[in-house]
């Protein structure tokens, strides 16, 4: 005999299988957002004495490789030109999947054209401020070690109290020319510790 109880059981059992069904799509969904997004897979191995690697002399110790082989990061053995950037010995380089370079942590405070960028670090060039290159080894952006006029605007020195409040980084456009920076002081109507941003010229 039908009884309201069986009407009751029908209608959770589908709700039990539309919920199923649901949160099986949702966890389909998220698993591949999560694998588009998920960074290479690296390893770390133990060079016993320096080694040239895709043209980059990396010095003994560990070294960092994508899973097809491909070198990711080391420290360099030698003053190294990258680029527009003369990378000090000990300075910890940074390659995209692709091979192309992606940025350096200098062992040392390094002059790139006119801009002082920030190196070294209280823990080592592994844990100092970043150095952007673009892939033709142009630079992108660093910490500025000091306040320091770059292309005619005042621009702040980086660190970490300063990025806690906006991004201390001066930026650079691929064509070399300056893409944004904190000020340093009040400029052409904008305040001091604001984000400078100007278009490509």
């Amino acid at each position: 005999m039908w009884s309201w109880l069986d009407g009751h059981r029908m209608v959770a059992e589908e709700i039990v299988m539309r919920t199923t069904v649901f949160l099986g799509l949702v966890l389909c969904v998220l698993q591949c957002a999560a694998s588009a997004s998920a960074p290479a897979r690296t390893e770390r191995r133990k060079l016993a004495q320096p080694a040239e690697i895709q043209g980059y002399p990396c010095a003994r110790g560990y070294a960092w490789f994508y899973g097809d082989g491909k070198l990711q990061r080391c420290f360099v053995s030698r003053e190294t030109q990258l680029g527009e950037a003369l990378v000090p010995k000990g300075s910890f380089i940074s390659l995209k999947p692709e091979g192309a370079l992606d940025g350096v942590q200098m062992a040392r405070s390094t002059r790139i054209h006119d801009v002082l960028c920030d190196g070294g670090g209280f823990l080592g060039p592994a844990e100092g401020s970043w150095v952007g290159l673009y892939p033709n080894g142009k630079l992108k952006g660093c910490y500025l070690t000091g306040n320091q006029e770059v292309q005619g605007v005042p621009c702040a020195h980086g660190g970490i109290f300063a990025s806690l409040a906006s991004d201390p980084a001066v930026n650079f456009y691929e064509s070399g020319n300056l893409r944004s920076c904190r000020l340093s002081r009040d400029f052409n109507g904008q305040k001091k510790n604001t984000i400078w941003k100007q278009a490509d010229k």
